[in-house]
């Protein structure tokens, strides 16, 4: 192997020099060897002499066609499927004009035709024969550099035998990478006792844990790019159980993008146990409505206002106004898309929603054609206790950027609601229940801008939301709290939650309307707090890993995405759905909200948590009776007059 090496790399400054030489030599051996087949080693004198002349011819032959079909091209030690095509045309054309030669000018020398055919067979597989040989060494050259007898190389088995198992495994043989592949896994009875790149595939999962003691496995690494979640759940208990360390490969988008291999191993993440798969949605023509024009986002700083600038940024707005209260970090996205987009008009704006006259100046001076309204108080026990902020952000602070948004002619408007909203139980739900009738009650006094509202679960990684808590527990060496072992909640990620903002915005439908995501089943959050423990290597075990704490002030049990009264139509996406509410005319919302804030301005908060849980939380969200057949529902019911 250090000759190998050695030998490697004093001549790989020459290596065209080399390979010509070699391709030469192949083909002169090749020819030699054909006369000594011919004659049965016992070449003619006559013979020997034609071979002694055009031997030479022959190597050239073999040197000039190997330049033009570029075999030097291509490094021997990636040699695959091409450059075996292309050598087999090299020596069938090099071929094709010895015998033109032999036929036409040389035919004096009447080299035997099958002296030819056997040199052609030989050239080409002595050829690939020595590009394979110059690669399996380079490998395990390679391989021999990179191990180190203080750190050996893990013994690693990959779940999942297919194309990215199969691209993962030959970096893994080809390159020093730390892994020593010793099997695979895979469920497909077809690949049974198959050998994939030299090494056996030894079992299915179900067999994982036995094969993992027998072949004495240090890692076991989940190749499964297309696994649902339910599968990686499963793979991921069973790795636990045996107390083997795992990595994932990246997701299905990823491996068709080519990044399969060991630098794009990975942790497993809480949101690849989620129990669906991540929606992705395409938005082409959203650059198409943004190209040239501004585009507003409230609450930017925020865990949602922030992707949603991130995302817009990358569809080429005119301009890209940030509207927050909270100046740090406000500054911070600004400097983090102002080096991403240098040539992006990006305006920062500290302003709190509520205050009218500064929204107007703002609407008035910038003309955003479209407007995602993020700004919103969300904690849930913190709003039971601040009732009147909940309030004046929530309701008001939405009816007074609407209210600018359709008087300075905004294109689009859209609210960032939440599934708190649907039959609240609680303070901050009511006030975003109370938003959406706001936003869907501004439709018909501003009919030349579109009003709707995009409603989704629970956003993992959001601020304030269970996961990074239970980091934080986690860091701090707590066990992690849970409300109750049977609530549950819809869980998506926040590119999710962006993208379903952006695309529900481009639906004709969505105007005066509320969209929603199909989010499949929800998730127990004590089976979320159980798959951060085993994703931190830590046995969940309650009472000692996790505990319940009990439902909190203003906690729902379940949350949901549909209410009682509410019923869903399908759109042209498949995952995002229309909803049609009654609602908007059972009381008068325009005179609710300005009487509300005339009484925060009095200073009397109570008066309106009262009238909020009495129009909301005291009945389920519903001052009425619910229709008996949804599939029937009319459009919603022309809405009460803003009047000041």
């Amino acid at each position: 192997m250090k000759l190998f090496d050695t030998l490697y790399r004093r001549l790989s400054g020459r290596r065209r020099f080399i390979a010509y030489a070699i391709y030469g030599l192949t083909g002169a051996l090749a020819y030699t060897v054909g006369y000594l087949l011919r004659f049965e080693f016992a070449i003619p004198p006559a013979q020997a002499r034609v071979l002694l002349i055009t031997v030479g011819g022959v190597a050239a032959v073999r040197v000039l066609f190997a330049r033009l079909f570029r075999l030097t091209a291509g490094r021997w030690r990636f040699v695959s499927t091409p450059d075996v095509v292309r050598l087999f045309l090299a020596t069938s054309a090099g071929s094709l004009f010895l015998l033109l030669l032999r036929e036409v000018l040389l035919p004096t020398l009447a080299v035997p035709r099958s002296v030819l055919l056997i040199e052609w067979v030989l050239s080409t597989y002595g050829t690939a024969g020595i590009w394979i040989a110059y690669r399996v060494g380079f490998e395990r050259m390679r391989q021999a550099r990179g191990t180190d007898a203080r750190h050996p190389a893990k013994r690693a088995l990959i779940v999942g035998a297919g194309e990215a198992g199969n691209l993962l495994a030959r970096e893994i043989l080809r390159y020093p990478t730390g892994y020593r592949l010793i099997g695979f896994v895979d469920d497909d009875r077809a690949k049974m006792g198959l050998r994939i790149q030299g090494v056996d595939v030894l079992g299915s999962t179900e067999e994982l844990s036995a094969i993992a003691e027998v072949v004495g496995a240090d890692e076991i690494i989940l190749a499964i790019p297309s696994a649902e979640p339910a599968e990686l759940r499963r793979l991921v208990q069973q790795c636990e159980e045996m107390h083997v360390p795992f990595k994932v490969l990246p997701g299905i988008r990823e491996v068709l993008a080519g990044q399969v291999g060991v630098a794009h191993l990975r942790e497993l993440r809480i949101e690849d146990l989620l129990g669906r798969e991540p929606i992705q949605l395409e938005l082409p023509e959203l650059a198409d409505d943004l190209m040239g024009r501004c585009v507003l986002i409230t609450g930017a700083a925020g865990s949602i206002g922030s992707e949603l600038a991130r995302q817009v940024a990358l569809h080429g707005p005119g301009k890209l106004v940030l509207l927050d209260q909270a100046e740090t970090d406000l500054f911070y996205l600004d400097l983090e898309l102002r080096e991403r987009h240098a040539d992006l008009d990006i305006v920062p704006v500290v302003a709190d929603v509520v205050d009218e006259p500064h929204m107007n100046r703002i609407f008035r001076h910038h003309a955003p054609h479209r407007v995602f309204h993020a700004a919103a108080y969300k904690h849930v026990p913190l709003m039971e206790t601040n009732v009147e902020q909940a309030v004046k952000n929530n309701v008001v602070g939405t009816a007074v950027v609407a209210e600018a948004a359709g008087r300075h002619g905004t294109g689009m408007f859209v609210l960032v609601s939440t599934d708190k909203a649907v039959t609240p139980a609680n303070v901050m739900g009511s006030t975003k229940r109370m938003a959406e009738l706001v936003v869907l009650d501004f439709q018909e006094r501003y009919p030349c801008t579109a009003f709707g509202a995009v409603r989704f679960g629970n956003v993992l990684g959001s601020r304030g939301s269970v996961i990074p808590i239970f980091r934080r527990q986690l860091r701090d060496g707590k066990p992690l709290t849970v409300t109750h072992p049977d609530a549950t909640r819809y869980f998506m990620t926040i590119p999710e939650a962006v993208q379903l903002i952006l695309q529900a915005s481009l639906l004709p439908e969505l105007r005066g309307h509320i969209a929603m995501l199909d989010m499949g089943e929800p998730v127990k959050i004590v089976d979320l707090a159980r798959n951060v423990l085993r994703l931190s290597g830590i046995e969940p075990r309650m009472g000692d890993t996790y505990r319940f704490t009990g439902l909190r002030a203003g906690e729902k049990m379940h949350e949901e995405l549909v209410a009682p009264h509410e019923g869903t139509i399908e759109t042209t996406i498949p995952k995002v759905r229309i909803l049609r509410t009654f609602g908007d005319g059972l009381f008068d919302i325009p005179g609710t909200v300005r009487r509300w804030t005339e009484i925060l301005g009095n200073g009397h908060a109570e008066d309106v948590e009262t009238e909020l849980r009495t129009l909301f939380v005291g009945l389920n969200g519903f001052n009425g009776h619910p229709p008996s057949d949804l599939e029937m529902l009319p459009a919603p019911p022309p809405a009460a007059r803003w009047r000041g």
